[in-house]
This record gives structure tokens, C-alpha cells and sequence, in this order.
């Protein structure tokens, strides 16, 4: 008899079993397939473990942060009188910035310290600030990283629009980094915070005023000058430009190939020391090795700039510095020209210029026998060629290595921040100031100032931080590098004295 309840689980097991041999059967004719394929494939081609890699492994792309650019907003055409409400960032930290390690700024920053030194115990309070305002051209504010300025006089040719354009681009290159600060600036030549009027008894405490130059008898703060977002009463570019050309410049005429004479092209009348230079100039009775040319810059204007081009003028061996009403913009032009800088001893000096050494960077001429120490200088290096262009390389280093404008955006942000520091009060917006930005400045400009100004222009936040600015000067430190300094010149004078 039929019983379906003892027939279900045999028939049941056979049939499981029978289905497992044939998924075997199956999996072991694919594998054999599969090792045919694969047999042929490494018999046409030798093995090559790099490439299964790439092919069955997926690549996976690390994108970096694209950096922020922030255009002109001139949205009322060269009407706009008016900052944008809030278009650019007030704060501004990139991503990359964490990750980067900055570097040790060049050693010239240290003299910021010394130059703030005069506050450094009581501090800068308003009525020492508004003490300087007889001698400023213009007073600046920042609040909450926006730039104001009050007007008091005109400056000379454009000096206060291309330095307040350099402030600008320094806040946007770091917005939100330079705290609230106030200060007075004069765009003059001549120092005028006298040192001998303050080391008096009962003197009042010296204005903190900012300009372009100082030397050993003022208080005067350095702040870099307007021609590095540029000159346009004479034509020189922006030195981020200019310095580029004259690069090229440099790699197109060798040292030992340009003349065997020392350089010099300018307007001599307007310093005594620079129109007793003139009778170093080559004539039929006395050659100095000197070729030194009158600047008319009327002419020149006329004549559209034709022969005043700095990067056409690296055709010399040596080229000389000498300061005009004080000291002079000329001096990182000739430094950077790859000659051997003939230095007129100077009375001033700029925010850069104190990270100069003699017979590093510079030969130092005899400012009260300048013919003969030129014509020496010019021998010394005709018969030293070798040494002489280590000095000439030493100095076009230094200007295209430490003065970059990183640099001197990094300066000012320092130099800034470490003046806002010292501040005892808190800086207020002035009742008679107006707002400044980029806009302000550059969407009315036209001509030259509007191309120099866009040339120059900050594009948006930078991605790296400052440099790490080195500590200050010790008076030891001060000391032997000023007896180092006059040592190297001494020893010039003897050899002038030997020839």
C-alpha cells in the first residue's frame, strides 16, 4: 500500500542530493572555464600586478579648496562713491591655512620693535595720537576691519592714494586679522618727530606718526612707500611687475658683458649731495669711471616715458644710489638691477634698507670724496669680477627673495598689529571720515591709476598666514651690528686710501 508519509522525506533527500551535484558540476565546469581565460590571457601579456591594481581599484581625487577671488564691485559704474554692505568677508580662514607652516619673516622685521620702541611702557594714548595731526597728510581708522580716513591736506602727486590703496589690499588679502587701530600719516620726505625734543625734561610724550623714511635723529615710524602699487606721475609699474621685468632683464645681459662703469640717471637738483655728484661724470680731463645722466622728467613725460624704463637701464656694471631730499624710492630699483650698488652713505633709511650689509649687498661710497671712491669702487671690481658679482647677486636676492610683496603686506600686517597693540583706548569711527575700500578708490580711477590699481589689486584672501615675525633686537644685538656695519666701511676707506 501506498503510504505518502514514508515516500515525501526519501524523495525529499534524493532529490536535494541530486540538485547539490549539479550546482557542483556547474561551479567546477565555470571555474575551468574561467582558468582557460585567464591561462590565455597572462600567456599574451606578462603578469602585471600594478595593472589589475589600477584597473579594479577606484581613484579617488582630493580636490584642494579653491581659493576665493573677489572681483571689483562697481555695480553704479565709476559712479560708485559707496562700500559694498557685506560682499567681501570680514573673517576669513582658509583650510589650507591650518595645514601650512609659515615661515620666519626676513630679519629687517625685527626693526618694527625698535621703531615702536618710544611707547613701549606708557603705551599710545588718543592725545598723543592727535598730537601728530599738524604734520599728517590724512589720519586713518580701522573698526571691525573696515578702513576710514580723515583729509587734512593734499599730498605730493598721488603719495596718500597709492599708500591708503596698499593699506586696502593688505585687508583684503587678511580680513578680519588687523585689529581696530588709529594712527596719523604723513606722506612727506622729511622726518619731523625729532628725537632731541623728547629727552627733554617735562617733553611731552612723541606722536606715533607713520611715513616712508627715518633716520638716527627721529621717532618717525617706517611704513613701506606708495611706489610698490605704483608711481604714476613717472610711469613705474607696481613692483610685483617691475620686478619681474627687471628679473628678465637681468637674465638677458650678463654681468661681465654690460659696460665697466659705474651708473647713475636722475634729477640731481634736488639734494646738494646729488649735484656734487655731477663732477664724477667722465669729461676730457678726468675720466671717474662714472657715467651719470639729468633727469627731465617733463621732457619725459612729453615724450611718453621712452627713455626712462628701469628694466632697459641694467646695462652697467655698477649702478650708484645716492638719496635725493632724503631718502629715495630709487634704491630697491638699482638693488635689484644684479649690479653692484655703489651706496652714497646715506642719512635715511627705509623699512628694508636696515637688512643691508656693506660688501654683501651693497659697496659704500665716500660721501665726501664720492669721484674718487666711484672710480675706486669701479677698479675694485673690474680687478675682483668675481667677488664683485657675488655682491651684485647677494642684492638682486634680496629684493626679489625678501621684498616681495608678501612680504611687504606681512610688514605692514605686523608692523600694524603690533601698533594696535600699544593702543590704550578704544579707536572710534571719526565724525568727518569716510569709509574707504577698493571700490571707493578704483571704480572712478581712470587712466593710469585705474591700470596701475587693477595691476595691483589683491584678488581675494590669501591662503597663507603671515610670516612668523623674529624677535627683537637686544641692545647687544644692536650694537654689533652697527660696529659690524662700521667695521666693513672702515675697511673700504683704507683700501680707498692704499689706491
Amino acid at each position: 500500500m501506498f503510504d505518502k508519509h514514508n515516500f515525501s522525506p526519501l524523495m525529499a533527500t534524493k532529490t536535494k542530493t541530486s540538485a547539490i551535484r549539479s550546482s557542483i558540476i556547474i561551479l567546477v565546469s565555470l571555474f575551468l572555464f574561467i582558468g582557460v581565460m585567464l591561462s590565455t590571457r597572462f600567456r599574451r601579456a606578462p603578469f602585471d600586478i600594478n595593472s589589475i591594481l589600477t584597473d579594479t581599484t577606484p581613484t579617488v581625487s582630493l580636490q584642494p579648496q579653491k581659493k576665493l577671488q573677489i572681483e571689483l564691485n562697481c555695480t553704479n559704474g565709476n559712479l560708485t562713491n559707496t562700500c559694498p554692505a557685506s560682499y567681501y568677508p570680514l573673517k576669513f580662514t582658509n583650510q589650507n591655512q591650518s595645514n601650512s607652516s609659515s615661515p620666519t619673516c626676513p630679519d629687517y622685521f625685527r626693526w618694527i620693535y625698535d621703531d615702536l620702541w618710544p611707547w613701549r611702557e606708557t603705551g599710545v594714548t588718543k592725545a598723543m595720537v592727535m598730537s601728530g595731526k599738524n604734520n599728517a597728510d590724512f589720519r586713518l581708522v580701522i573698526v571691525d576691519g573696515r578702513a576710514y580716513v580723515e583729509t587734512y591736506r593734499e599730498s605730493f602727486q598721488s603719495r596718500d592714494t597709492f599708500t591708503l590703496w596698499g593699506i586696502l589690499q593688505m585687508l583684503r588679502r587678511y580680513p578680519g586679522k588687523i585689529p581696530d587701530l588709529d594712527l596719523m600719516f604723513d606722506c612727506g620726505d622729511s622726518t619731523v618727530t625729532k628725537t632731541k625734543s623728547y629727552r627733554l625734561p617735562n617733553a611731552p610724550a612723541p606722536p606715533p606718526l607713520f611715513r616712508y623714511c627715518g633716520n638716527n635723529a627721529s621717532l618717525d615710524i617706517v611704513f613701506p612707500d606708495w611706489s610698490f602699487w605704483g608711481w604714476v606721475e613717472i610711469n613705474i609699474k607696481p613692483w610685483e611687475t617691475l620686478s619681474k621685468e627687471l628679473k628678465k632683464a637681468n637674465e638677458k645681459l650678463k654681468w661681465s658683458k654690460r659696460e665697466p662703469y659705474a651708473y647713475w640717471k636722475g634729477n640731481p637738483y634736488v639734494s646738494r649731495t646729488r649735484m656734487d655728484m655731477l663732477k664724477c661724470n667722465v669729461s676730457e680731463k678726468q675720466d671717474w669711471n662714472a657715467r651719470i645722466y639729468k633727469q627731465d622728467w617733463i621732457k619725459e613725460q612729453k615724450q611718453g616715458f621712452k627713455q626712462s624704463n628701469l628694466a632697459s637701464q641694467c646695462k652697467h656694471r655698477y649702478k650708484i644710489y645716492v638719496e635725493g631730499n632724503t631718502w629715495s624710492v630709487s634704491e630697491k630699483y638699482i638693488l635689484a638691477c644684479d649690479s653692484v650698488t655703489l651706496l652714497v652713505k646715506p642719512d635715511y633709511y627705509d623699512f628694508y634698507s636696515r637688512g643691508l650689509m656693506p660688501l654683501k649687498h651693497y659697496w659704500p661710497v665716500n660721501n665726501n670724496d664720492k669721484c674718487r671712491s666711484i672710480k675706486h669702487a669701479v677698479h675694485w671690481g673690474n680687478t675682483h669680477q668675481k667677488e664683485a658679482q657675488e655682491i651684485g647677486k647677494a642684492a638682486n636676492d634680496f629684493l626679489q627673495e625678501k621684498l616681495k610683496m608678501d612680504y611687504v603686506y606681512d610688514y605692514m600686517f605686523h608692523l600694524l598689529s603690533e601698533y594696535a597693540k600699544l593702543l590704550k583706548y578704544k579707536p572710534a569711527i571719526p565724525k568727518k571720515a569716510i569709509e574707504l575700500c577698493s571700490e571707493v578708490m578704483a571704480c572712478p580711477a581712470e587712466g593710469v591709476i585705474k591700470k596701475f590699481m587693477e595691476e595691483s589689486m589683491v584678488k581675494g584672501p590669501s591662503d597663507a598666514i603671515p610670516c612668523n615675525i623674529p624677535p627683537p633686537f637686544s641692545p647687544a644685538d644692536v650694537h654689533s651690528l652697527l660696529v659690524t656695519k662700521e667695521k666693513l666701511i672702515k675697511q673700504v676707506e683704507s683700501w680707498e686710501q692704499q689706491y
